[in-house]
C-alpha cells in the first residue's frame, strides 16, 4: 500500500459555542444541550444542521440554539412555537420530560430526530431512541444500571428515571431496529395534512422506525417497503430487521397530536445532516466527517412540509376523524419495555484516554462545550510536543494487519498507540489481546532520528476511518487519521 507521511504540530485552540443562543425572541429553538455533538455528530445550527437551519430561516422563521448545559424548562420552551431535538446522547431529567409534555400540551410543537439502536456516540450506554422513549433497553427498572459511581453521581444523571414516556405521552415508541441504505418511495395512502406533497422518495442510512402505540393520536406517514436481512445495518446487535417490511416494521416518519400541540418523529438523522461540521470531536479533538444527506432524494421538501405543519396552531386534540387511522404496530416480545434485555454488553466501546461524557472539562479544545480555562491549565503541556512523523498506510481494510512507525527528532520513552474508529471504538489489536492500547516502548536511534514501531491488526468492526493516537508517558501528544476501505 502507498504510505502517507504526515508531519505536523498540534496547536491549542479556543473554546467555541454556537453563534446564536436562546434569547426568547425566536420562533424555533434547537436543543444542543444533550450530547448533540458527541462522537462524529455535529447536530447544531452552525454546524452540520446549518442547511436545515437555513431551510427554516428561508421560511421566515427565526431560529436559535440552547448552549451546552441548558436545562429544558417550560418557562424557556413556552417562548417558542417549536422545539427541535436532534439525536440526543445525554438523557432527559424528569423535569425536562415534564416541560416537553406541558409545552406540547399547551400548543407548542416538537420534532424528535433519532437514529438506529446502539448509536451511543459518547459511550454512556444511552442512545437517542432510548432517551426519547424514556428507558434503557434492559434497564427499565434501574436506568443507571451498569454506570460507574462517578457517572451516577454526575449532575447529568440527577433525577433521570426510567419510564415509557414517549408512548404514554405521544402514542409512539422508537423501535431498536437498524435499517441500512434503504430507499423508501412516498405513498400517498399514508399521507396526512399534505405532509407528502411533492415528496417522491426518502433514503435511510442506518436508522430506526417508529411504532404506533396509540393510533388515536399518532400516525405514520412514511413506511418502508419490503425488507430482508440484506437491509440490516451490519453492526446491528440484534436481528436489525424485525419483520418483512411495510407497516409492520414501523414508520420512518410519524406525527402525533398531543392535546393542543403537535409532534414529529424521524428515525434517522441522516436525512437532516449536511457536510459542514464546525466542531472537533470532544473525545479526541479530531476533525469530524458528516454527509450531505439533506440534499438527497426529497429530504428538504419533506422537512419543509413537516415544519410548515408544526408551525400552524390547530385546536383539535386527536387525529380521529382527521386522517386515515393506523393500526397499532405489532411488537416483538422483547420490545415490551419492562421485559427488554440488553442484547450485548454496553457500552460497545471504551472511552479514549481521560474523556468523560458528563464532564466538559475533559473535552478537547474546539469541541462544543469545552471548558477553555480548565483545558488550558490541565492539558496545554500535552500540546507542546516535538514534531512527530507517523508512517502508516493511507487506507486499510477491516481485519488487515498494519505496521505503524513513529519518528521523532527527540528520544521518547514509554510510547504507546491506540486506534479509534469514527464511531469512537477501540479497533487496534496488539499482541493477541482484545482491542485496546498497545504496550509501551522506548524509541531507539535510527539514522539521524529516533524511532519505534508497532505491529497490530485492525478489528473487523472498524468503520469509516481510524485515528492513530500516540501517547508518551500516558499523555496523548499526536494523532493521525487513515481511511477504512469498505
Amino acid at each position: 500500500m502507498k504510505k502517507l507521511i504526515l508531519l505536523s504540530i498540534l496547536f491549542l485552540t479556543g473554546c467555541t459555542q454556537p453563534a446564536q443562543f436562546y434569547d426568547g425572541q425566536a420562533d424555533v429553538l434547537f436543543d444542543a444541550a444533550h450530547g448533540q455533538t458527541a462522537g462524529e455528530a455535529d447536530w447544531v445550527i452552525d454546524g452540520a444542521f446549518s442547511s436545515f437551519n437555513d431551510v427554516i430561516r428561508d421560511m421566515d422563521y427565526k431560529t436559535v440554539s440552547t448552549d451546552y448545559d441548558t436545562t429544558l424548562t417550560y418557562e424557556k420552551l413556552k417562548q417558542y412555537k417549536a422545539v427541535i431535538i436532534p439525536e440526543p446522547n445525554i438523557p432527559f431529567k424528569v423535569e425536562e420530560q415534564e416541560a416537553i409534555q406541558r409545552f406540547v400540551g399547551e400548543g407548542g410543537s416538537i420534532m424528535m430526530i433519532a437514529d438506529h439502536y446502539n448509536a451511543d456516540r459518547n459511550l454512556n450506554r444511552f442512545d437517542s431512541s432510548e432517551i426519547f422513549n424514556g428507558y434503557r433497553r434492559g434497564a427499565f427498572d434501574d436506568i443507571t444500571k451498569g454506570l460507574s459511581h462517578d457517572e451516577k453521581q454526575s449532575e447529568r444523571m440527577q433525577n433521570v428515571k426510567g419510564s415509557d414516556f414517549l408512548s404514554d405521552t405521544f402514542g409512539v415508541r422508537f423501535r431498536y431496529n437498524a435499517l441500512n441504505n434503504v430507499r423508501i418511495d412516498a405513498d400517498s395512502a399514508y399521507d396526512a395534512f399534505g405532509l407528502l406533497d411533492n415528496v417522491q422518495s426518502i433514503n435511510m442510512h442506518a436508522g430506526s422506525t417508529i411504532a404506533i402505540t396509540n393510533p388515536k393520536i399518532a400516525k405514520g406517514i412514511i413506511y418502508p417497503g419490503k425488507l430482508s436481512q440484506n437491509d440490516r445495518w451490519p453492526h446491528a446487535v440484534d436481528q436489525g430487521i424485525y419483520t418483512k417490511g411495510g407497516k409492520d416494521e414501523g414508520a420512518f416518519v410519524a406525527i402525533s397530536k398531543y392535546k393542543k400541540g403537535k409532534a414529529v418523529f424521524i428515525g434517522d438523522s441522516s436525512i437532516v445532516e449536511d457536510e459542514t461540521p464546525k466542531y472537533v470531536r470532544e473525545d479526541n479533538g479530531n476533525t469530524k466527517r458528516t454527509y450531505d444527506g439533506i440534499e438527497e432524494a426529497s429530504h428538504k421538501v419533506l422537512l419543509k412540509n413537516l415544519v410548515t405543519w408544526m408551525m400552524k396552531p390547530e385546536a383539535y386534540t386527536t387525529l380521529e376523524g382527521k386522517v386515515t387511522p393506523d393500526q397499532k404496530t405489532p411488537l416483538l416480545r422483547m420490545e415490551v419495555p419492562q421485559q427488554s434485555k440488553e442484547p450485548k454488553q454496553e457500552p460497545w466501546g471504551q472511552p479514549g484516554h481521560g474523556y468523560k461524557w458528563y464532564d466538559p472539562t475533559t473535552f478537547e479544545q474546539g469541541s462544543f462545550g469545552a471548558d477553555s480555562n480548565k483545558r488550558v491549565e490541565n492539558k496545554s503541556v500535552t500540546k507542546k510536543s516535538e514534531p512527530l512523523e507517523i508512517q502508516a498506510p493511507s487506507s486499510v481494510y477491516p481485519g488487515d494487519y498494519i505496521k505503524i512507525d513513529i519518528y521523532s527528532q527527540k528520544q521518547m520513552k514509554d510510547v504507546a498507540i491506540e486506534l479509534i474508529d469514527s464511531d469512537g471504538r477501540q479497533v487496534g489489536l496488539f499482541n493477541g489481546r482484545p482491542p485496546g492500547k498497545s504496550d509501551t516502548y522506548n524509541m531507539s536511534a535510527k539514522e539521524n532520528r529516533f524511532h519505534c514501531y508497532f505491529n497490530g491488526k485492525i478489528a473487523r468492526e472498524a468503520a469509516h476511518s481510524v485515528t492513530i493516537k500516540v501517547y508518551v508517558k500516558g499523555q496523548m501528544i499526536h494523532s493521525k487519521r487513515i481511511d477504512i476501505n469498505s
